[in-house]
């Protein structure tokens, strides 16, 4: 059976760049401190969309031409779009819809939108190489996540304004006979906290004509890191691997306290983890696959190397996977 590679990966954020004293400030005004927040979480800078040329889409397909062109393909090169967003610029139609139009993508090319929330890009990736692997007509496929999560932050809840981000990464799977790519992925869903992150508030059926922003309620994230310290045991052992044989750790960049403590927990080495969260801000979907490309760009990523992804979306799920990049 043929094997799954990452072939390039590639991101687009818009230029506007806002850093924290812009919410510092903004908070100030409600009677807040967010100094220690922002420490917990990571943040010092983060991409803002400012225009409204920009949204989920159009960055979807500036990260999907990018990917395309460091790949030296076409888009009747691909088989297969996947867009992961759960801030979709359209439901109807698709958004891979308008990524198929923009790179020229051929007539039979499967397409379809995924939403799994901050979870969805690192779901897409697996679901998308574990169909390549048993369908012989899908040979390259295109995954792009892209989320504009300014247009739904919160401005009275710190947890999404002054922490999520707008970008979107886009990735080329390819088919390999080599002895590399996709190894394998675990999932963790605990449904019992699907109310705490919820957006629409009431529902589309009650909520269309109005506007209204993501709710959060406020809840202990932290109680997640045990559960996903046992996922990444139990993914490493079942691949007959231990956590000194991963090169790299792309991890959700949620809060930098939650990887600081799966860290802690495995003893990771500093160099080991690529850490994007102060200059990108949350970007959800996308935030892993940023991490894959700045980790490649900066060197800290080679080919060769077993890099693990472990991200984690509302509700709670939570997924892990392994990859030879």
């Amino acid at each position: 059976m043929p094997n799954i590679m990452i072939k390039e990966v590639a991101v687009y954020h818009p230029e506007n760049v806002v850093t924290n004293d812009f919410y510092i400030e903004h908070f100030q005004k409600q009677g807040k401190n967010i100094g220690h927040f922002l420490e917990v979480m990571g943040r010092k800078d983060r991409y803002i969309i400012d225009n409204k040329q920009e949204n989920t889409i159009t960055m979807g397909i500036e990260a999907a031409k990018r990917v395309l062109e460091k790949a030296q393909l076409e888009g009747k090169d691909i088989d297969m779009i996947v867009f992961s967003t759960q801030v979709p610029e359209r439901t109807l139609p698709t958004n891979a819809m308008y990524v198929h139009e923009a790179i020229g993508a051929k007539n039979n090319t499967i397409i379809f939108d995924s939403n799994a929330n901050c979870a969805g890009m690192t779901l897409a990736v697996e679901t998308t190489s574990r169909y390549m692997m048993s369908n012989p007509r899908v040979k390259k496929a295109l995954v792009v996540g892209s989320d504009a999560n300014s247009l739904i932050s919160n401005p009275e809840q710190e947890i999404t304004y002054a922490n999520f981000a707008d970008a979107a990464s886009a990735v080329i799977l390819e088919k390999t006979d080599e002895n590399t790519g996709f190894i394998d992925a675990l999932y963790e869903v605990d449904s019992t906290n699907k109310d705490n992150i919820v957006y629409p508030q009431k529902g589309f059926s009650q909520t269309i004509g109005n506007v209204e922003h993501i709710e959060f309620l406020p809840f202990d994230g932290a109680m997640a890191i045990p559960v996903a310290c046992e996922m990444i045991e139990n993914l490493l052992e079942s691949n007959q691997l231990k956590i000194d044989n991963v090169d790299a750790f792309c991890f959700s960049q949620f809060a930098l306290s939650n990887i600081k403590k799966i860290q802690k927990h495995f003893n990771i080495r500093e160099e080991k983890i690529v850490y994007v969260g102060d200059e990108y801000g949350y970007t959800t979907t996308s935030s892993p696959f940023i991490c894959l490309y700045e980790g490649i760009k900066h060197g800290r990523i080679k080919r060769g190397d077993t890099v693990l992804f472990w991200t984690i979306g509302a509700g709670h799920e939570m997924v892990a996977m392994l990859f030879k990049y």
